[in-house]
Formats: structure tokens, C-alpha cells, sequence
């Protein structure tokens, strides 16, 4: 029995193989490129709010902690093993990013800060972040650190 297939094509189960052209590989180039030059940067942004809100969490721990530490007390605490951390001052949060310490103590008032560690676009934006134990939190550069979403 004789093939309906042209000589020196390859018989496969869907019919004569076939490969893709130049063409179409660079449409496809073109594509993952413009969704990479979309999506890259909004990874960014979702990695660096991360990294606030765990310089955020670990004050609100410190604050929380403090508060408790002056129940028992009746004074607050520069020493951060006192506060449940591991070290005694600068602590670094999980992801490294932020380095948390407690810059001043006393019977009636204590003051923390996490402080940016690396030297990238990040630190221009959200610097600083402080909390004292009457809850005032500020932040620098930008001001909105605290309550920002974006």
C-alpha cells in the first residue's frame, strides 16, 4: 500500500511535523517580554511592602512587650532579650531588611526604631520607621510609611 504522505516526510500521529517559524518565536519573545516589563516591577513593589510591614510587626511587638514588661515593673526596658527578642539591641527583622532597636527607656517612656539596611530605591521611601510608648509613630523620609498601602 502506498502513503499519501510526500517523500521524505516524517509520518506522525496528527500528520507531516511541522516546526514553528522565526516569526512566530518572535511574537512569543515580544509578548513574555511586555508582560515581564509589567509584571516585574509590581513584584517589586509587593517585596518591598513586605519588608515595611515586618519592620512595622516587630515594633508592634516591641510596644506590645514593653507594655508588659512595665506591668511587671513598673519601667520600661532597653534591653530587647527583657522584650522576648534574641539579641540585646539591634535585632534584625526576619528578611534582614530592617534593623530594630530601642533608642531610649526610662520609667515613663521608651522609643524604637527600625532602621533600613541596604542601600537600594527602597531606602529613599520608607527609611525610618519609630514608635514610642505613647504610640506615636513617625517615619522618614516619607511620612506615610506607617498607614501606606502602596
Amino acid at each position: 500500500m502506498m502513503s499519501s504522505y510526500p517523500a521524505g516526510r516524517a509520518k506522525t500521529l496528527r500528520g507531516v511535523m511541522r516546526g514553528i517559524t522565526l516569526p512566530e518565536l518572535l511574537i512569543v519573545l515580544v509578548i513574555v517580554g511586555i508582560i515581564t516589563s509589567i509584571a516585574y516591577p509590581q513584584y517589586r513593589e509587593f517585596v518591598s511592602r513586605a519588608k515595611r510591614s515586618e519592620a512595622k510587626a516587630a515594633l508592634m511587638k516591641i510596644a506590645q512587650n514593653q507594655e508588659r514588661f512595665y506591668l511587671d515593673n513598673n519601667t520600661f526596658t532597653n534591653d530587647m532579650t527583657n522584650l522576648g527578642f534574641s539579641g540585646s539591641n539591634d535585632v534584625l527583622t526576619d528578611s534582614e531588611t530592617y534593623s530594630v532597636t530601642i533608642t531610649a527607656a526610662n520609667a515613663s517612656n521608651f522609643t524604637a526604631v527600625a532602621t533600613y539596611q541596604r542601600d537600594d530605591a527602597e531606602k529613599d521611601k520608607c527609611l525610618t520607621f519609630t514608635i514610642t510608648g505613647a504610640d506615636q509613630r513617625t517615619s522618614a523620609p516619607d511620612s506615610d510609611c506607617w498607614t501606606r498601602t502602596r
